[in-house]
């Protein structure tokens, strides 16, 4: 394939019909500088693989020295993150892949990250409606993600309208990981690349050394505040016509020459959140931590508040052995490499070990203790392919549901009894006689008095009794 994305030339061609894995490229969805994104269908349906998923090709095989190490810099930053992390909010990674073709000069060597599939991205979106109803909602989800990788001690780094994905159903993903940071303390280092719409006063010009930018959190803080400007209004915050104007106004507000230039179209609501965010200095944005932004901007969007993160910081990681392989392929250049689909460790520490797509539920209080999980419903905690035996003598203290959307099954309910069957009048709350306890998709929390469940059941939602369904 040689055709062109924008005008551009495509990163890295692959011709229609062409194999990796399992996978076959369909069209391509998406290019930019460094990768381009194809549809793919999958040949061979099982081991819990989508049947359709999204490839994006980085061309680490190709190039010259130096744009090698940045490729397969960008490329590791990219799996270690998404190895690592599973949140409702972040693009999930199903399997990595090197390919091997030296007929094909331009895909030889190249990584192919295989990743879920969106419908669109709000770049796109807002193409189409330059101020889209639905965007208050959105940016809530947004927020979200930014907290959910905050939370576990990542900075996202290239924030803007075509790294937020529109889900079948929806609902939002971040992605595009390449310049994502783990912090190191207080701050962590990513490449010298950036998106100068996006990027706060203090890294347009930046001091640059062995390991890269030095860069902090309130680099994504300020990267919302932008985002949720142009999504509000369909304007940027700062005058100028082109980036090059705008990023010259950015360093002229800085020295408290310049002012922001706030649309009168911004809803009240958002007028003070988006100054906070776009606060002159650092340390002024430092005082907006992502915890306290998403409340205020899921109030001010009118969203039902999302399920708060536990009161932890996360551990140093064990870098995983796939990770590792991952980087050694790539320095040492185009090699033959077909990884397996991932199956993360995970931390060890509260909810977060949780997976995605389960419910989870735990010996003790937020998250702690031994924990049981499930993808499904089960009518029998105690017998069967899955089982939880320490619930026999031991009661579950706190539950996450850290469930996927695209399912429709909003809640999980829970019982006393085995096969769905309460026992005795469990809860007095309408419209819950009958049963132990129900949580809603992605909530957490603690569970007040001795609760004893024998089976679970997901549901469409927690609220009516009348209709449970189970997705099992």
């Amino acid at each position: 394939m040689t055709g062109s994305a924008n005008g551009r030339p495509y990163a890295v061609p692959v011709p229609r019909g062409y194999r990796v894995g399992r996978w076959e490229v369909r069209e391509p969805l998406a290019s930019g500088a460094f990768a381009t994104v194809y549809a793919a269908r999958n040949t061979r349906p099982g081991d819990g693989l989508p049947s359709r998923a999204a490839l994006k090709f980085l061309p680490t095989g190709t190039r010259t020295p130096r744009q090698l190490h940045h490729l397969r810099e960008l490329a590791e930053r990219e799996v270690e993150l998404l190895t690592r992390l599973r949140a409702p909010r972040l693009i999930r990674m199903h399997e990595t892949h090197t390919v091997e073709d030296p007929d094909r000069p331009e895909l030889d060597g190249a990584t192919v990250l295989v990743l879920e599939r969106a419908e669109g991205s709000l770049d796109a979106l807002l193409a189409r409606a330059p101020v889209p109803g639905r965007g208050p909602a959105l940016l809530a989800q947004v927020c979200e993600g930014l907290h959910q990788l905050h939370h576990a001690g990542w900075i996202h780094g290239d924030l803007k309208p075509g790294n937020v994905l529109l889900m079948e159903d929806g609902s939002v993903r971040l992605a595009d990981f390449n310049l994502a940071a783990e912090l190191e303390g207080t701050h962590a280092y990513s490449p010298v690349f950036a998106t100068p719409d996006y990027t706060p006063p203090e890294l347009l010009w930046p001091e640059v050394s062995e390991r890269g930018t030095r860069v902090r959190p309130t680099a994504d803080i300020w990267a919302f505040g932008v985002l949720a400007h142009v999504v509000l209004t369909g304007t940027y915050p700062l005058p100028g016509a082109t980036t090059e104007a705008r990023t010259d106004a950015a360093v002229r507000y800085a020295r408290g020459t310049e002012e922001l230039r706030l649309s009168p179209r911004l809803p009240a609501a958002w007028r003070q959140i988006i100054t906070d965010c776009l606060s002159r200095t650092h340390q002024d944005r430092a005082a907006h931590d992502t915890a306290a932004l998403l409340r205020r901007v899921e109030e001010a969007a009118g969203t039902a508040p999302s399920a708060r993160l536990p009161r932890l910081r996360p551990r140093r990681w064990r870098r995983p052995a796939l990770v590792s392989a991952l980087a050694g392929a790539l320095l040492a250049g185009a090699v033959t490499v077909t990884y397996a689909t991932l199956r993360e460790e995970g931390p060890s520490y509260g909810y977060h070990r949780c997976p995605f797509r389960s419910v989870c539920f735990f010996s003790d209080r937020n998250g702690t203790g031994d924990m049981c999980a499930w993808e499904e419903s089960d009518p029998d905690w105690l017998s069967g392919d899955e089982t939880c035996m320490w619930t026999a003598d031991r009661p579950v203290r706190s539950v996450f549901y850290n469930g996927d959307e695209s399912t429709n099954l909003g809640g999980v309910a829970y019982y006393r009894g085995r096969d769905y069957t309460p026992v005795g009048e469990d809860i007095t709350r309408p419209n819950s006689r009958m049963r132990t306890g129900c949580t809603s998709q992605h909530a957490q929390g603690n569970l007040a008095g001795t609760y004893a469940p024998r089976s679970h059941q997901l549901i469409e939602h927690c609220g009516d009794v009348t209709s449970d369904k189970g997705g099992g």
